[in-house]
């Protein structure tokens, strides 16, 4: 067996995922911060709550005309 052949198994049998991962800011995508979470900075949680104040983050309503008129 080649030194090649060695590195490589030795490098497949280790771990995978060993060190634990954080997850990505809601808003720029760069890892969270405990001190801010679901955000990495202040400034991406006001950036968020812009968002909700503006209205940004409001789903499309659509009236069904059945549901206006009421019953027959």
């Amino acid at each position: 067996m080649n030194s090649r052949a060695a590195n490589s198994s030795a490098v497949n049998s280790a771990p995978k995922n060993s060190a634990p991962k954080t997850k990505a800011c809601a808003v720029c995508g760069k890892p969270q911060v405990e001190r801010f979470r679901p955000f990495c900075s202040r400034r991406c949680a006001d950036v968020d709550l812009h968002r909700w104040l503006s209205g940004a983050y409001a789903l499309p309503a659509t009236e069904e005309e059945d549901a206006v008129a009421g019953p027959p």
